[in-house]
């Protein structure tokens, strides 16, 4: 390849941005970033101003997830890395594909331990999958090419790249060129799929648990029809998208994330068990002895070897594609068992007017779902809500669910917008708490500043309610007598007036308090052209 012509590396960068397709970048820009952001206005990219970093990586999250591609982000030095990294950690967990652009004043300042001065690599290290810090102008394209490889390759995640400003002013000859994605669609030996299709038909009960590997790989369809074969029962963990539909008869629900009793109540029966893209268990407090029977037949398939067996053993584990897995294994059982029966009907509950006593959020949901538009794709980070939204808008078709996942608050807002950014064919609604929105408030000023048409639906019970679940568990568990929960749980005094807020933030709403204004606005929200909230009381 011919030498390209000699230009400074942070005109480069775009170049090489440009070349992989990567039209967006959500940022919040600091001094020692200003001489790449100041080439940001010659080319096609275009950066997404936020008001806090947290912001940033969430609406990249968010964007990354629909889109399926890498959200790419720019963080000033120590100081914006440290508040962008419970996004980070989140967008770890979830395995998302962002590049995350991280500034620093300049490797001749290495020694001086200035203003700003840390290692933003042991920063970073615990929250991303890779880390690359640019040391020679000759190799910044090809370390960003590494970072968006990398970050693409499952098992997918962050991965952060430092570029020293005196670098990135220094002349480069580097050509930009798509970057190589290695393909991982990648089957099982036969004899693999012979043992694995043997051990899941051996058993009477059988389990399987599934998780966003599912999505990742667009293996819903071959899930489904081999939960049908064996006549499974099929439970998420670590399912935060679409991965089995809700209605279907064979779906059991999620298991839970705080605690591993829930889980272990699930799969203490089931004697065969297909865990299949993802890891077990996804609890804060799971159990440390095994929860399976002890004559249990478990085989994990994922494309992350890390997960296989990491917790508790496997009798096969299998480093493969889990559709091209799955579709193996149906051809197998296909092969040794006979006809399958006709496949059951998916439970749809039919839509019907609510009782006069009906939980506000109960009737603000069902209403939604019956107003909205087919194609609705739904964000949720009101954990507590959830309830209600898996009853009224089960999630039943790809690209169009989106849950937080990871633990960190605040994902609710700019994972929307991000949402939004990658499918802009979709109406968005985001559904958070009031405590998590007001992590990333500021999101709301983007979403004007753009014009980014997602709307917002703030449940509003002016506390941190899952902690008051969770402690009651915790009192259970310990034998204390119930009591006042911490004052720490309460976020009433003063009471937060979102719409105000929302309003000086660029973008309008309304509070929701009583049955009969749900349906008048629920019906501006879905009308409004661009960002919208509504501040729904609830219990």
């Amino acid at each position: 390849m011919s030498a390209t012509r000699a230009r400074p590396g942070k005109a480069a960068l775009y170049e090489q941005l440009a070349a992989d397709g990567i039209a967006y970048m959500f940022g919040n820009p600091g001094t020692v970033e200003q001489g790449f952001l100041d080439e940001a206005a010659r080319s096609e990219l275009d950066y997404l101003l936020t008001l806090h970093e947290g912001v940033a990586v969430g609406m990249a999250d968010g964007y990354a997830r629909a889109a399926r591609r890498p959200g790419l982000v720019q963080l000033h030095s120590g100081v914006g890395l440290g508040n962008g990294i419970g996004m980070l950690y989140q967008a770890k967990r979830g395995g998302s594909p962002l590049v995350v652009l991280v500034g620093e004043a300049g490797v001749r300042y290495d020694a001086m331990d200035g203003q700003m001065a840390v290692d933003l690599a042991a920063m970073a290290r615990p929250v991303s999958k890779h880390v690359l810090r640019a040391l020679d102008p000759g190799s910044v394209l090809r370390l960003l090419r590494r970072a968006v490889k990398i970050a693409m390759t499952p098992p997918r995640g962050p991965v952060v790249l430092i570029l020293p400003a005196d670098v990135l002013d220094q002349v480069t000859t580097e050509p930009a060129v798509p970057t190589s994605i290695p393909d991982t669609r990648v089957v099982p030996a036969p004899e693999s799929v012979r043992q694995a299709a043997h051990i899941l038909r051996s058993g009477r009960r059988v389990l399987i648990i599934m998780g966003d590997g599912i999505a990742a790989s667009d293996a819903q369809p071959q899930l489904q029809a081999v939960a049908e074969r064996l006549g499974a029962q099929v439970w998420g963990a670590n399912s935060s998208e679409f991965n089995f539909d809700a209605a279907h008869p064979n779906y059991g629900g999620q298991l839970g994330h705080m605690f591993g009793a829930d889980s272990a109540r699930v799969v203490r029966e089931a004697d065969s068990v297909l865990v299949v893209g993802t890891y077990v268990f996804p609890e804060v407090f799971p159990l440390l002895e095994n929860p399976f029977r002890d004559d249990a037949r478990i085989v994990h398939i994922d494309l992350d070897a890390y997960e296989i067996a990491k917790n508790f053993p496997v009798e096969l584990g299998v480093v493969a594609d889990p559709r091209l897995t799955l579709e193996a294994i149906r051809g197998e059982l296909d092969r040794v068992l006979p006809p399958p029966a006709a496949p059951p009907a998916a439970q749809v509950a039919p839509a019907r007017s609510g009782a006069a006593d009906e939980p506000l959020l109960d009737r603000f949901v069902r209403t939604l779902a019956e107003r909205a538009p087919a194609e609705l794709a739904l964000f949720d980070e009101a954990l507590t809500a959830s309830g209600p939204l898996a009853a009224h808008l089960p999630p039943r078709s790809a690209g169009r669910f989106f849950q937080t996942r990871g633990g960190s608050l605040g994902v609710g807002i700019p994972g929307a917008l991000g949402v939004k950014l990658a499918r802009p064919d979709l109406p968005v609604v985001a559904f958070t708490g009031d405590g998590g929105s007001m992590y990333t408030i500021q999101a709301l000023w983007t979403a004007a500043r753009y014009g980014i048409d997602a709307k917002f639906v703030i449940c509003n019970n002016r506390r941190y309610r899952l902690l008051d679940f969770n402690i009651e568990q915790y009192w259970r568990e310990l034998g204390i007598a119930p009591h006042a929960r911490p004052e720490a749980f309460d976020l009433s005094r003063p009471a937060i007036d979102f719409a105000a807020l929302s309003a000086s933030l660029g973008v309008p709403g309304r509070r929701v308090e009583r049955p009969e204004q749900v349906g008048d606005a629920i019906d501006t929200l879905l009308q409004h052209q661009g960002p919208y909230v509504i501040d729904l009381a609830v219990d």
